[in-house]
């Protein structure tokens, strides 16, 4: 009887931190302005919200139904007229609510010194058991370095360096028609479904593009944008500057991609030759500045080489366009792009991304992802929630206050006094042993420690 109270009350929290969070974000809101209104008498928010707890339950929506568990007041078929409504802007709605969350709860955490970011990334969407998938394509494998069937799904996030929130994605098929292995169904040119179908069989970096500009609108705040080498182009560099972003990617070491430098235009490998290289255990090789050009258009960027820990004699080559940077700070914020890939694999691992959603619309798909961006959202707040002090309230700035007014060093002369006393009640240590202790302790730390303790004594 115990674990049934247990998983009970379990059960209660997470339903009441979903309410909470359904509530505050105003998610009806959200999927009203992304169009999606219902057609009968069901409430969509009561779909979406159906959708939204089946990772919670451990359920199936087929094994509540062959079950007889069913308790959602709607039948299957509900479900899949709001799966596969081509009116519904899904692109939209993540943007909108991850917007909110940002703005009203995030921000209001970190400082304004804070560099806030957005990441760009891609991850195989895998749909291998069914070749009847609508604009389903030979997507490669990068991790297993074969071809699969399946999507790329193009992901555009936000990160304050803590907390990683999903803005907005797309299912990418393939712009070369040999490699599809289905065509989409003809929809109404009018409808968002029309639109992301188009968007899916778009080049990736075009796409990318489209979901940045997305997020520019938005108003989100953000002052970088991290990628990986596969977006890392002369074109897509000076399309984000203009947009008011400036970049911080992982640059190609490849023949076919030039910069201009020294007056001339030449590849990577040709600039790290001609340059002696910093010795010893510093944290880059290597720092130059070059000109980035394409199509009449100049911009310029600093290049910094970067050992490779995986092999001592290779190197990674970083590329920023804000000259401001230094080479230290251009390596931290570039770490920040690994918390796209922590999603990724929190996604597929445990909410069930590309595993719940059997359905063979691209409509379905889409909305499916949708749906776990949202739910990782709530994840991510609850995690910041629990792990980040200034969460608790009005308390924490009460009690940082009283502790800014304690100093170093007379936080340093409390601590020693302790110790002190300490040492005397433990050891039964003479005064005059008590003194050779702490003299032999005075000689042994650091000169600029010791120049300021006179002072407040």
């Amino acid at each position: 009887m115990n674990s049934i109270t247990q998983n009970n009350q379990i059960d209660n929290k997470v339903s009441t931190s979903i309410k909470s969070f359904f509530k505050k974000y105003r998610i009806s809101t959200a999927l009203r302005l992304s169009n999606a209104y219902k057609s009968k008498g069901i409430p969509v928010i009561s779909i979406f919200e159906y959708l939204f707890c089946m990772i919670f339950t451990n359920r199936s929506m087929y094994m509540n139904m062959l079950m007889g568990t069913n308790q959602a007041g709607f039948k299957k078929d509900t479900v899949y007229r709001f799966l596969n409504s081509v009116h519904i802007n899904w692109i939209r709605f993540t943007t909108w609510l991850s917007t909110q969350i940002i703005n009203e709860t995030i921000i209001g955490l970190t400082s304004d010194k804070r560099v806030n970011v957005l990441i760009v990334d891609d991850s195989l969407f895998e749909r291998s058991s069914s070749k009847k998938v609508e604009l389903l394509a030979k997507v490669y494998d990068h991790a297993k370095k074969t071809y699969k069937y399946g999507f790329r799904l193009l992901t555009l996030g936000w990160s304050d360096g803590n907390t990683f929130i999903p803005v907005n994605g797309c299912l990418l098929s393939t712009e070369n028609q040999k490699n599809r292995i289905n065509e989409a169904i003809p929809v109404d040119k009018r409808s968002a479904g029309y639109l992301r179908r188009n968007l899916a069989q778009t080049k990736a970096t075009a796409v990318a593009l489209e979901l940045i500009k997305t997020a520019k609108k938005a108003m989100i705040p953000a002052s970088y944008v991290l990628f990986d080498t596969w977006f890392c182009s002369p074109s897509s560099l000076i399309a984000i500057k203009e947009m008011g972003y400036d970049v911080i990617a992982m640059a190609k070491k490849t023949s076919k991609m030039h910069y201009l430098y020294n007056g001339i235009m030449q590849p990577l490998t040709e600039i790290y030759k001609q340059n002696r290289k910093r010795r010893g255990r510093s944290r880059y090789l290597l720092s130059v500045e070059v000109s980035i050009e394409k199509d009449g258009k100049s911009i310029p960027a600093r290049i910094v080489f970067v050992r490779n820990r995986n092999n001592r004699k290779d190197y990674l080559a970083l590329i920023t366009t804000d000259m401001n940077l230094n080479e230290d700070e251009i390596i931290r914020i570039y770490g920040k792009r690994w918390d796209i890939e922590v999603f990724f694999k929190v996604c597929k691992s445990y909410l069930m991304l590309s595993k719940e959603c059997n359905s063979l619309s691209y409509d379905a798909m889409t909305a499916h992802t949708a749906i776990v961006f949202t739910r990782y959202m709530m994840l991510a707040l609850e995690n910041r929630r629990s792990s980040d002090l200034r969460t608790m309230g009005e308390i924490f700035y009460y009690i940082q206050d009283e502790m800014s007014d304690i100093t170093l060093i007379q936080a340093f002369h409390l601590l020693m006094q302790v110790f002190i006393d300490t040492i005397a009640d433990k050891l039964s240590l003479s005064s005059e042993q008590l003194d050779q202790l702490l003299n032999a302790f005075m000689a042994a730390i650091p000169k600029e420690l010791k120049e300021r303790l006179p002072k407040c004594a």
